[in-house]
């Protein structure tokens, strides 16, 4: 099992989770986080630190998320790995509440 980053992150990217996960399973996109699901070892750790709950188990992924799980897996092979905590963007705050934000993905 793994968990997944979802939606919620992007435009956001608060790098919280980063910070505590043990193995490095983060890659950094322009704008969005996601997990290694090979690299994951669900250890929960980073799931309680994300301040926008953008990261769920993937058995736990909320109704229209689930192309997520794919989209990690697929983003992971593109993106660097991240192992510690960056400043937000600015605007992330701006970011936080706002829902379906898909369109705004950059890879």
């Amino acid at each position: 099992m793994t968990f997944v980053v979802t939606e919620s992150c992007i435009r956001c990217k608060y790098t919280d989770c980063v910070e505590v996960c043990p193995v490095d399973c983060f890659h950094e996109g322009p704008n969005f986080l996601v997990i290694d699901p090979e690299e994951c070892i669900d250890c929960t750790l980073c799931e309680p630190e994300c301040p926008v709950e953008a990261i769920y188990s993937e058995d736990e992924l909320p109704a229209g998320q689930e192309r997520f799980l794919e989209l990690n897996a697929e983003l992971t092979k593109l993106w660097p790995v991240i192992s510690e905590q960056i400043d937000a963007p600015e605007d992330a705050a701006d970011w936080d509440k706002v829902q379906e934000k898909v369109q705004y993905l950059e890879r």
